[in-house]
């Protein structure tokens, strides 16, 4: 028998409001260690709202979200990225004028011993720890995600599709448990795509780390997914493995505004299959 899975991520009732409007009502679902789970949903459904709570930068009105068992109530952004808990942004966020390497080394910061002034002063200690860090970042994160090339450019010197590369190469700095990636190919396109759903996979694969996901490429998310769970209006309408939420009728109505299950099918075969196409 297989042993049930564990949750390493747990969000439970979960209501977020805005000046009496809801953003989220009453969301729950978990995410199972090692998994890869997505979160879709129309325009507005909530999907970042979800993430922004998780992250700790809103705080809900109500309900609990608990990290590897531990309440994150009250614990703010910086103690949850320490706790093993990684984000990349749908708007990259990275210092443009700074090179690819001092972008990613900026994220073990919640992880660096040497106290400010010992990095002020660059001591010894300081000194030993910074040369630690960059070979590991060079030999372990550079290197697998193919950016060698580009180690010392500046970020604002690099196509988007790189950016967001550089993106996913600082969140893994930080040594995440579960990895959080709000539209990781937004604006990607098609090659760029797939680089990027190799290295989600080989993430989860090389570096056992788990994956809660933001996306609105369904054939990406079909493709993927271990787990999808379908938000509309600040709800979760479905929660599923990505076969039963396909075939969903609460889930095809929010987005085709009709009771057309075969529509929404074909538009995941017809993804899948130039997906299949590209890759050969």
């Amino acid at each position: 028998m297989k042993p049930m899975a564990q949750s390493i991520l747990e969000v439970r009732g979960v209501t977020l409001a805005f000046g009496g409007v809801k953003a989220l009502n009453d969301v729950s679902f978990s995410v199972e260690e090692g998994s890869i789970t997505s979160v879709i949903g129309p325009n507005g459904a909530g999907k970042t709202s979800v993430f922004n709570t998780i992250s700790g930068f809103y705080t809900p009105a109500s309900g609990d979200i608990r990290f590897c068992e531990q309440s994150l109530a009250g614990v703010k952004p910086p103690r949850r990225a320490a706790l093993g808990m990684a984000r990349s942004f749908q708007n990259i966020a990275l210092f443009r004028g700074m090179s690819v390497l001092d972008n990613i080394k900026l994220g073990r910061h919640c992880h660096l011993k040497t106290g400010p002034l010992s990095a002020l002063f660059y001591t010894r200690s300081a000194r030993r720890e910074e040369e630690a860090l960059r070979q590991e970042i060079e030999e372990r994160i550079i290197d697998f995600l193919e950016i060698d090339h580009i180690r010392k450019a500046p970020v604002a010197s690099l196509s988007y599709g790189l950016q967001k590369r550089v993106e996913l190469a600082r969140a893994l700095a930080m040594k995440p448990k579960i990895l959080l990636l709000d539209e990781p190919v937004a604006g990607m396109n098609r090659e760029e795509t797939e680089d990027m759903a190799r290295f989600i996979l080989e993430v989860r694969r090389e570096w056992g780390v788990t994956i809660l996901m933001v996306e609105h490429d369904m054939g990406m998310v079909m493709d993927l997914s271990d787990h999808v769970i379908v938000l509309n209006f600040g709800q979760v309408i479905a929660d599923g493995k990505p076969a039963e939420v396909q075939a969903n009728p609460e889930v095809i109505k929010a987005y085709l505004g009709s009771g057309d299950v075969m529509a929404l099918r074909a538009r995941y075969k017809d993804a899948a299959m130039a997906r299949a196409r590209s890759a050969a």
